[in-house]
């Protein structure tokens, strides 16, 4: 599922995991990862920029200590992807959920 298509919102929303949230006014969704302590806040940080390179997708996200929040949006698509989708599931993953 790693192509751009466009997907319906109702289509693509269920196909991302827990604490995924639509982001206020934008066709994006949010969600905050909190860890143990910074080392592994950075360490998860790593991972998803490897998977992101990959898929030459990429996140707007920042850091605070244990705390790395993530909006996941598709620029040249205007919208939610597939590409989204992937991101966000290898997100979890790297996450540990």
């Amino acid at each position: 599922m790693t192509d751009k298509t466009e997907l319906d919102r109702d289509t693509l929303l269920p196909l991302f995991g827990t604490g995924w949230k639509m982001a206020d006014g934008k066709d994006a969704l949010d969600k905050t990862f909190l860890f143990k302590d910074f080392k592994q806040a950075f360490a998860f940080m790593t991972q998803v920029a490897e998977d992101a390179e990959a898929l030459n997708h990429h996140p707007e996200w920042s850091n605070v200590y244990r705390t790395v929040k993530v909006r996941l949006t598709t620029h040249d698509a205007g919208g939610l992807t597939g590409l989204d989708v992937d991101l966000a599931r290898r997100m979890d993953k790297a996450a540990g959920y």
